[in-house]
């Protein structure tokens, strides 16, 4: 990877003083950032920890810095002091040709695979089969997938993975339920999708029991009682044990139902454009977790009560204690959870890092996954990092799964699509397209909007998602983003149209003659970043940072566009090089909304 403009100034400044004042500066005594835009220059030394070592005034000490840099540096063309902040202007032909280097690679932005490295497992979706993929879903998997993406392109080897959340006394309501109610309804019976139908049938059991519940709070028990002792959930539990004991009328059910809800499953996924590597159960991984709890139960790692149930004790992490097994023996979350983690390790022969993509409110217990472990012997359990993201609403607020109140993806998804055919229509945006043609771009509008909306945010902050304002064309949108990626396509295609080229002949002197313009050298500056902001969002598990950055670059290239002309200009050099750069702005554009899971049209 090549170093960054601010290391290679930062070397330069030490051995600046080295040569002034006699002594190397340590390295976090070297601070250089990017000049303030009220300023003149491209980048600021902070010349106040400096001081110590000239003896001298934060200005004198920044005057005989710059002097010296200027004279040993040909790449800087001036400097300029205000107070102890020294602004290093570099030259046109540095800004050339580091654009030069960058634009004839086509990966540009990407570090190559490191090849033997052990992987990033990336869990992402995790879905309950008793009910259809929701909004909070979405975020869930654009999240997951968006991540995975970003690793891969910082050269790292990536397994994404799910666990289906298949078993447990909620898929076993959504079972009750059909089977006293459904009368043999099927998907194809009832014309719907596998897992909208199964999550009717979960809602159902909700009202169901309410009733019931209500019933006995009449009767004077008390709500805890009720709750209990309520019929349905006793039926409930008890379809949780037979399955468990393996009954085969009931796993026959339960294969019946998932198989509606899988082929749900793969529909929307297919829809949202996610996929991945491996698929979990945790109707097998919890055998394996349970095995785990009965022999860390015999090493004295946890223990019984009364009851039977068997727990493990964290008060001395300053926690408390923690359910593994029910008394009826049946398993808990986290027992799957260890199970899932160790498989997991054992299937990659390791992992570098171990990353759950799951909602903040399971922070908790993702603590105690990590204590378990560690207990049972597993010193691994630190490369496991739970990316807690925040909930995500609508305007009118939150969503109830049981109460049937969540926003449906598939439902979501095609009200995007509509929204964006209704304001496309709205702007005249698409006339002359055949239908074929703009229904591939509402589509790719619609779903655009979606992603970069939700991936806009960083991904530990709550937020609330308005579909209409995600499909505006303008501000940071991924419409905004998608027109200029067009724009730069029909710039280009124009430029073929009249036979111009933009290609830089071999020992021309292209870069020298051209005189590089602010907005030219801005545009330049964010596009030589885009591989540092790659590096920084893998490090910090933020797809916000590659989306908001595409916002910044298209602002910039549409403030270009508008000042400069670039078919009409007459200087050839110059002409050339505006090509240039637009073209590598629409591959930037392209590769960072890529690693969103955006596609960027060619025309709109």
């Amino acid at each position: 990877m090549e170093l960054k403009i601010e290391a290679i100034l930062a070397e330069k400044a030490g051995k600046a003083c080295k040569e002034l004042f006699g002594e190397l500066p340590a390295e976090k005594q070297l601070q250089i950032q990017p000049t303030r835009k009220d300023f003149k220059g491209d980048y600021t030394l902070v010349v106040f920890p400096l001081t110590r070592l000239a003896g001298k005034s934060p200005e004198q000490t920044a005057e005989a810095i710059g002097e010296q840099l200027q004279k040993d540096c040909s790449f800087i063309n001036s400097y300029n002091v205000v107070k102890g902040f020294l602004n290093l202007e570099l030259t046109g032909a540095f800004w050339k040709d580091s654009f030069e280097k960058i634009f004839s690679r086509e990966d540009y932005g990407f570090q190559a695979a490191a090849g033997d490295e052990l992987p990033y497992l990336v869990e992402y979706s995790s879905p309950n089969t008793n009910k259809p993929l929701h909004l909070g879903h979405i975020r869930n998997n654009l999240i997951g997938y968006s991540v995975a993406s970003i690793l891969k392109a910082n050269g790292h080897n990536v397994v994404k993975t799910n666990i289906v959340n298949d078993r447990g006394i909620h898929i076993c309501k959504s079972m009750l339920a059909w089977q006293k109610w459904a009368n043999g309804e099927t998907p194809d019976s009832a014309g719907m999708k596998g897992d909208l139908l199964v999550g009717n049938y979960y809602v159902r059991f909700d009202k169901e029991f309410k009733k019931q519940v209500a019933g006995m709070l009449e009767q004077g028990m008390s709500e805890e009682e009720a709750g209990k002792k309520a019929p349905l959930m006793a039926e409930a539990q008890q379809m949780l044990k037979d399955w468990e004991a393996g009954k085969p009328e009931v796993l026959n059910l339960w294969e019946k139902m998932n198989s509606w809800v899988y082929k749900g499953f793969d529909e929307t996924y297919r829809r949202l454009g996610v996929d991945f590597d491996k698929i979990y159960y945790e109707s097998e991984t919890y055998k394996h977790g349970r095995e785990l709890v009965e022999k860390a139960l015999k090493e004295k790692v946890l223990f019984t009560k009364e009851n039977g149930s068997v727990w493990v004790d964290l008060r001395d992490e300053g926690l408390d204690e923690k359910l593994l097994l029910r008394a009826d023996g049946t398993a808990v979350y986290m027992t799957q959870d260890l199970g899932t983690a160790v498989q997991r390790y054992e299937d990659n022969n390791g992992f570098e890092s171990h990353i759950y993509v799951v909602g903040n409110e399971q922070n908790y217990h993702f603590q105690v996954l990590k204590i378990v472990l560690k207990k049972m012997g597993f010193d691994w359990s630190d490369k496991l990092y739970h990316l807690s993201y925040g909930m995500v609403e609508l305007p009118e607020g939150k969503m109830k799964s049981r109460e049937g109140t969540v926003v449906d993806a598939d439902d979501l998804m095609d009200e995007m699509i509509k929204t964006a055919r209704d304001m496309s229509e709205e702007l005249g945006k698409l006339d002359g397209y055949t239908d074929q043609e703009k229904k591939k771009i509402y589509t790719q509008i619609g779903m655009g909007a979606l992603k970069y909306f939700i991936l806009k945010i960083d991904p530990r902050k709550n937020m609330t998602f308005n579909p209409r304002e995600s499909v505006d064309f303008n501000g940071n949108t991924g419409p905004f983003i998608q027109y200029t990626h067009a724009r730069i396509k029909s710039v280009l295609r124009k430029a073929r149209e009249q036979g111009l080229s933009w290609e830089a002949e071999a020992g021309s002197g292209y870069g020298e003659p051209v005189a590089l313009l602010d907005k030219e050298k801005e545009l330049v500056k964010i596009l030589l970043n885009f591989r540092e902001v790659v590096s920084e969002a893998g490090l910090q598990f933020s797809p916000a940072l590659i989306a908001n950055y595409c916002y910044e670059l298209v602002k910039e290239y549409n403030q270009f566009y508008h000042d400069h002309t670039i078919l009409g200009e007459k200087d050839e050099l110059q002409r050339k090089f505006r090509l240039r750069l637009s073209e590598l702005t629409g591959r930037v554009i392209n590769t960072g909304m890529g690693l969103l899971g955006i596609e960027v049209p060619d025309r709109m």
